[in-house]
């Protein structure tokens, strides 16, 4: 655990952040004071992982990297009346410690520049040969029966030619998510009902699919297998992926505990944030997947932090990630 006295510096002690988080929280709240940037306020306090809204809302938008995160970000807003995208405003703007920021920071560029993203997609899914379109918080058809008649959506969705025809990578970014909170209805029985038709599932677990922390994952999923059999949709192969940063082993375990749900399994990932960011510094020289490292993943700004502490105050080891 990060002592009491750092997060009460850095004004992110809340309660109920478990340690990954606490650690996810500090780690914003130091790069913001690199940017010298101003501290939100909640319930009438500051909260350092949130920005001061002269700063964080447009023309600003200083929560993200680039100039083509700001690019995309706009275009999903601007577009969100007619594709029904659940971009929640002021969260998008102030918010540093939100997943949906941080989908727009690391895929942004990418969705700006196709060939880039190929280059950078390849080189962890193979059979990836040309990416055709990235799309932010992006779903097929929201309360349609057609897929899981809920408001299942993709973080990010990927459209690309590939060794198997056209396909398609759907994911679930997380950052300082546990997969816990309020379980969705299982609108009787149809989840299971639909897990059955796909065969992907062993039987046996549809009642731990069904309940926290497993259960967002599996609608996903099942959203991603709902189109992959739906033949006016014309996918020839797809994935959902579940991708979290190096730490956060919460998401960790619900990956490797879902897999073990699985009877068939080609159509299920989970990788991290890390691996994808290391791609991207592989094939291009501009400074943004440097920055984006630097804002999430570098261990180094939360652990100089702590290793200044006087002895007396340093934590035991083994206690700055979620064990």
């Amino acid at each position: 655990m990060i002592p009491r006295s750092v997060l009460d510096a850095h004004h992110v002690h809340v309660h109920g952040d478990n340690p990954w988080q606490q650690r996810a929280r500090l780690h914003q709240a130091l790069w913001r004071e690199q940017q010298s940037l101003p501290a939100g306020l909640h319930n009438g306090s500051p909260l350092g992982s949130r920005l001061e809204t002269s700063v964080a809302q447009p023309p600003e938008l200083r929560n993200y990297l680039s100039a083509m995160a700001r690019e995309q970000v706009h275009k999903a807003v601007t577009d969100a009346p007619r594709t029904g995208a659940l971009l929640f405003r002021p969260r998008l703007w102030v918010d540093l410690l939100s997943s949906q920021p941080l989908c727009f920071n690391m895929f942004g560029p990418l969705a700006a520049d196709l060939e880039l993203a190929t280059t950078t997609l390849r080189q962890i899914w193979p059979d990836i040969r040309a990416v055709r379109d990235i799309r932010f918080e992006w779903s097929p058809g929201r309360i349609d029966a057609t897929y899981t008649a809920n408001r299942s959506a993709f973080d990010v969705f990927i459209e690309y030619d590939g060794d198997h025809g056209h396909s398609f990578i759907g994911i679930e970014v997380k950052y300082h998510e546990d997969l816990r909170g309020t379980p969705a209805s299982n609108k009787d029985g149809l989840y299971v009902e639909i897990a059955r038709d796909t065969a992907a599932f062993d039987p046996s677990t549809f009642h731990l699919l069904s309940a926290l922390p497993l259960q967002q994952i599996w609608l996903d999923h099942l959203l991603a297998l709902r189109m992959l059999d739906n033949s006016n949709d014309g996918w020839d192969a797809g994935t959902f992926v579940l991708l979290y940063p190096v730490g956060n082993t919460r998401c960790a375990v619900a990956g490797r505990d879902y897999g073990r749900c699985l009877i068939d399994s080609r159509t299920f990932e989970a990788r991290t944030l890390d691996e994808v960011v290391q791609a991207m510094r592989l094939v291009t020289t501009d400074a943004w997947p440097d920055e984006v490292y630097a804002r999430y993943l570098d261990a180094a700004l939360v652990n100089t932090t702590i290793t200044t502490l006087p002895p007396s105050e340093q934590p035991s080891p083994g206690g700055l990630c979620d064990r």
